[in-house]
C-alpha cells in the first residue's frame, strides 16, 4: 500500500535522485538545486551529503568516468532494474512491455531507444506522472516502487562492496521509496 502523504512529500526528491543517476553534467551537483529539494529533515539528506562530499573531490571528467565505470561497464550494478532478475529474455521482455504500457497510460512518452526499466526513467515517471484522482494510481505506483526496490537491492550491495560513492544515492533512494510504502501487517 502506498503512503500518499510521504509519496507526495518525496516526489521532488525522487526527481532529484533521477538526475543524480543520469550521466553527470556540470550542473548535476549544483548546490542551489540540492538546497531547494533536500533539506535536513529529508530522509535522503545524510546519504546525499556523503555522496556530494565524495564526488566534489573529483573533476568533472573524473566524475563522468566514475559514472561510466559504475554503471556502463559493470554488469553487477546496472541501471536497468530487471537486468539481473529474470531467467529468460521473454520474462524480462514482458516486464519491459508492462512498464512501457504503464508509462503511456499515465502520459509519459519514452524515447524510442530507452528501455522501460532504466532507473532514472522509472524515477522520472514517479516524479512527473499525473496521479491525482486516478483510481489506478496507487497500485501502479506501488508496482513501480517494488520493481525498483527489487532491482536496486543487489546494486546497493555491489556498490557498497566497492565503496563506490553512488552507494549513497541508491541508499537514499531505497530509504525514500521505503517511506512511501505503508508497512503491511501480516497475519500469521
Amino acid at each position: 500500500m502506498i503512503n500518499i502523504p510521504n509519496f507526495v512529500r518525496y516526489q521532488e526528491t525522487i526527481g532529484y535522485l533521477a538526475k543524480q543517476l543520469e550521466f553527470p553534467e556540470k550542473l548535476t551537483l549544483h548546490p542551489k538545486t540540492f538546497k531547494d529539494v533536500v533539506d535536513e529533515d529529508n530522509l535522503a539528506y545524510p546519504d546525499l551529503v556523503k555522496f556530494r562530499e565524495e564526488v566534489h573531490q573529483l573533476t568533472l571528467l573524473e566524475f563522468k568516468q566514475l559514472y561510466s565505470d559504475t554503471f556502463d561497464f559493470n554488469k553487477k550494478a546496472p541501471l536497468y532494474m530487471t537486468y539481473n532478475k529474470f531467467d529468460t529474455q521473454k520474462e524480462r521482455g514482458q516486464m519491459l512491455a508492462k512498464l512501457k504500457v504503464l508509462y503511456e497510460m499515465f502520459g509519459l512518452q519514452m524515447e524510442a531507444n530507452e528501455l522501460s526499466d532504466y532507473l532514472p526513467l522509472m524515477l522520472e515517471f514517479l516524479y512527473l506522472a499525473s496521479w491525482n484522482e486516478d483510481e489506478r494510481a496507487l497500485g501502479n505506483i506501488e508496482f513501480v516502487i517494488m520493481v525498483i526496490e527489487d532491482g536496486s537491492y543487489a546494486m546497493l550491495q555491489q556498490l557498497r562492496s566497492e565503496d563506490n560513492p553512488y552507494q549513497y544515492v541508491v541508499q537514499a533512494l531505497r530509504e525514500v521509496l521505503k517511506s512511501c510504502l505503508q508497512p503491511t501487517t501480516e497475519v500469521v
